[in-house]
């Protein structure tokens, strides 16, 4: 499964007040499905696709690609950082 330190992330959902550390594949579907819910905009439900088709960790990192480009063109992509953060992970959030 996906999980490299060097590929953590934070990410952001409209009207929520702590970014979203993204550290696994499974992070990164669960908060696109939820980002989903809440936009319901056609390419994201593309990614969602994409994101569960994933086989092989080629396909993970091109998916996973597509994510960041998403938040970063809509400016949700939260700041890199190094390290533990204090970003509740998805799994943590329940």
């Amino acid at each position: 499964m996906f999980r490299s330190d060097d590929r953590d992330f934070d990410a952001c959902l409209p009207q929520l007040d702590k970014p979203v550390r993204i550290s696994t594949l499974h992070d990164a579907q669960v908060f696109v499905r939820r980002w989903v819910i809440r936009d319901k905009d056609p390419l994201l439900k593309a990614l969602v696709r994409r994101l569960d088709r994933v086989h092989s960790a080629e396909s993970a990192a091109d998916a996973l690609g597509a994510m960041k480009a998403a938040l970063a063109e809509r400016g949700l992509l939260g700041s890199p950082s190094v390290g533990p953060s204090a970003s509740p992970s998805i799994g943590s959030a329940r």
